[in-house]
């Protein structure tokens, strides 16, 4: 039996070919124009927004945010429970990792958004619970950004890139 968290794995991976042959492509057409020549990323006719800088006031706030709200469960450093692809004896899975180890930069922010707001699907038996009563939609957007921090380039490219492309009519 594939584990959802597998088939998304799979799933992810499929697309993190498509990403990288995207974005070698895009490099090496922007590598060949001059600077004033650039033009935008463009998916499906829609010109994609540039990669975010990430705003260090903001980030440090997401900081704060996490230690105090995510971290007994996700690991002071974004690492997840132990184990945490294995399902534990009442069908639920441990808090997985938010680094890049994790498959947090496989969702967009809309999706990541609603999970801190209204908790983890109960379909799956999730034990993620709600934080829209606790924290604003900018303090999880703060904290959002605090863990996009701790990812690697390539990694806060693909989840741009999903976040950019779901919001696509």
């Amino acid at each position: 039996m594939v584990e959802v968290a597998e088939f998304g794995a799979l799933k992810a991976g499929r697309l993190w070919l498509g990403l990288t042959a995207l974005l070698v492509s895009a490099g090496t057409l922007a590598g060949c124009a001059s600077s004033g020549d650039l033009k935008p990323v463009v998916i499906n006719q829609k010109a994609v927004p540039p990669l975010p800088s990430l705003e260090a006031a903001r980030v440090d706030r997401g900081k704060e945010l996490y230690a105090q709200y995510c971290s007994n469960c996700h690991g002071a450093n974004l690492e997840g429970g132990p184990d945490w692809k294995r399902p534990l004896a009442d069908g639920s899975y441990p808090p997985p990792p938010h680094d890049d180890s994790g498959h947090t930069w496989h969702h967009p922010d809309e999706l990541l958004q609603d999970i801190i707001t209204h908790g983890g699907d109960p379909a799956y038996n999730s034990k993620m619970p709600a934080f829209g009563g606790t924290l604003s939609p900018d303090e999880i957007a703060s904290v959002l950004d605090f863990i996009k921090s701790r990812w690697g380039t390539e990694a806060r490219e693909f989840q741009w890139w999903i976040s950019a492309t779901s919001r696509m009519p």
